[in-house]
């Protein structure tokens, strides 16, 4: 599986690998990830051409996902015994934590391939299960609770927000770029702290991230 996941990564960046991962102050989960040591250097040309078209999203733990999966751990009475999603899994670190604190059934969302494997072998190296989901508008499954990070960086994914809250009784958002969200469906619960690994030396702004709930509703749509 790791084979498969890494000549993924080397069809965008030929010379890069993955590594087993620690996190900075998530020490409970490690993940398979872009060994830093092929960032610290310039592209070539193409190969920036590649990373802007299909980036490796999975091959990072962004600090929103970091921080929220921090305050997952932190929290467990929010996930235990429930059925969740991770919509936008990447690597899979949200769905991992989910699983760690004690959900009933942990589902990791992504429409990318690479980041379905990615998700599965880093499950697989925390020693939890996962359920893998390609497509959230064919997922038929009954939620809980869905979680997503760092998915409103696109102003046009603001319109998946009524999505959330008409398929699950909760939603988390946590995102370090949207920290002032203005929705009708959801306040803001709290500013956590988190950063992307491997380090991609961002402004210590994007280390603050906001993480909001949506109102509880008692019967989402199936």
């Amino acid at each position: 599986m790791r084979d498969h996941l890494e000549a993924s990564l080397q069809q965008v960046l030929p010379s890069a690998r993955l590594t087993i991962s620690s996190l900075p102050g998530l020490p409970e989960i490690r993940l398979w990830l872009l060994d830093p040591d092929n960032l610290d250097r310039a592209f070539a040309a193409e190969e920036t051409r590649r990373l802007l078209e299909t980036p490796p999203y999975w091959g990072f733990c962004w600090g929103s996902g970091l921080a929220l999966a921090r305050w997952i751990l932190d929290n467990p009475d929010q996930v235990r015994g429930k059925q969740v999603l991770d919509f936008g899994a990447g690597s899979g670190v949200v769905a991992i934590a989910c699983a760690l604190a004690g959900a009933r059934t942990s589902i990791a969302c992504d429409l990318d391939p690479a980041a379905q494997l990615a998700s599965q072998l880093n499950a697989e190296l925390n020693q939890v299960d996962l359920q893998i989901a390609s497509d959230f508008f064919t997922c038929t499954a009954s939620i809980d609770l869905l979680l997503a990070a760092d998915v409103l960086y696109d102003s046009d994914n603001h319109r998946l927000l009524a999505h959330f809250s008409q398929r699950a009784h909760q939603t988390l958002i946590a995102d370090s770029r949207v920290r002032n969200l203005q929705h009708s469906d959801f306040d803001k619960l709290t500013t956590l702290k988190g950063q992307t690994w491997p380090d991609l030396g961002e402004p210590l702004e994007f280390r603050q991230v906001a993480l909001y709930r949506s109102h509880q509703t008692k019967h989402p749509s199936t």
